[in-house]
């Protein structure tokens, strides 16, 4: 089993890779955001029962893997200083040893694009940081300096590459699908 590991800056273009990956492949595509928006019902952001709960989902999901059926993944991440050292630490260990092939890719765009892409719809339908303003307090305050990434396989801005050609490159560079 693949579990291909999408991790950036908010709004380098993860998810819109993401979904290029999941048509070429037919791998399924679980967004950081499923879990995000679901805990936001009942947890404000960054409150401890927030980072307990989105923590239990995480690795309840990933825990089933590799199982029959199950299909290949592709995880996307933003890093963010609310996740604990210990999932990224855990989520690129235990899986492994369960025979899951992890490919950890790093979308990254430059930040006047970045900036640019912040307010997009598309980001507003899934709860996402959609001020720029807000955003530019969080870099510079280092709230994504953590949790560290222990490996990156593959490096693609995608303000270079469209997410066709960021997907494609992905699926030749780890010979997937």
């Amino acid at each position: 089993m693949h579990l291909v590991f999408l991790h950036g800056p908010a709004a380098a273009g993860k998810y819109t890779v993401a979904r290029e990956l999941a048509t070429l492949t037919g791998f399924e595509l679980y967004h950081n955001h499923l879990v995000v928006d679901e805990v936001l019902k009942s947890h404000a952001f960054g409150t401890p029962g927030f980072v307990t709960e989105r923590d239990r989902r995480w690795r309840e999901f990933f825990g089933l893997y590799p199982g029959p059926g199950r299909p290949n993944i592709i995880f996307t991440f933003n890093p963010e200083n609310t996740v604990p050292q210990a999932f990224i630490d855990w989520l690129f260990t235990a899986p492994v040893r369960r025979g899951v092939k992890l490919h950890s890719v790093e979308i990254t765009a430059s930040e006047a694009i970045i900036e640019t892409r912040i307010a997009s719809q598309q980001r507003a339908q899934f709860k996402k940081l959609t001020d720029v303003a807000l955003y530019r307090q969080l870099r510079d305050s280092g709230a994504f300096a953590t949790p560290l990434i222990p490996r990156t396989d593959l490096r693609i801005d995608t303000g270079r590459a469209s997410p066709v050609e960021a997907a494609a490159r992905i699926r030749l560079h780890f010979a997937l699908g």
